[in-house]
């Protein structure tokens, strides 16, 4: 898993996440190439759980460019064409949507315009009035470090402590709002 948290600001996101890829047989990974938080157009895409749904919404998926009338209402858009646009995306890379599995596959943070969504495996979109958003495993500590009145730092920092698959370098990407 991972620890990616991000915070939304009245006119910008800030995104924060480990390093560390962990193998399922326990294997730790860590390269500069192997990033969890992508810039894709003008989008950034933060990827937590199963490496092949990450590595295809960061390095093959195209999103889709709002139009004026999007950018008035970012929720909708992100449902009615984000979502069925890196389904079908998935689907076109041989991923397998379909699961019996309790276990979350995969979660995404995506901001276009100085606005975040999380993305569940089931690809519902959710927001938060918090304006804290975390996925991974060691995301819980990382928003509860937040919400005590952390720096965004050390809330990766208190993760990486308490979960054994996170770990620095951090990486840290901003979006402004247009």
């Amino acid at each position: 898993m991972t620890t990616i948290i991000c915070i939304q600001k009245e006119d910008s996101v800030s995104f924060g996440a480990d390093s560390q890829t962990t193998a399922p047989n326990g294997r730790v990974y860590s390269h500069d190439k192997m990033v969890k938080i992508s810039q894709v157009g003008n989008y950034i895409i933060a990827g937590s759980g199963e490496c092949a749904p990450c590595d295809i919404a960061q390095h093959i998926w195209q999103p889709p460019l709002p139009t004026a009338k999007d950018l008035k209402d970012l929720y909708h858009f992100m449902i009615a064409k984000v979502i069925p646009s890196m389904k079908q995306c998935f689907k076109d890379n041989d991923y397998k949507l379909e699961d019996d599995s309790d276990e979350t596959r995969f979660a995404f943070l995506i901001a276009i315009n100085g606005t975040v969504f999380e993305i569940a495996d089931d690809f519902s979109v959710a927001m938060n009035r918090s304006g804290f958003y975390g996925v991974g495993s060691g995301s819980s500590y990382a928003i509860g470090a937040l919400h005590a009145g952390a720096t965004p730092a050390l809330a990766m920092k208190i993760a990486a402590e308490n979960d054994a698959y996170t770990s620095a370098p951090f990486v840290w990407k901003t979006q402004k709002k247009n």
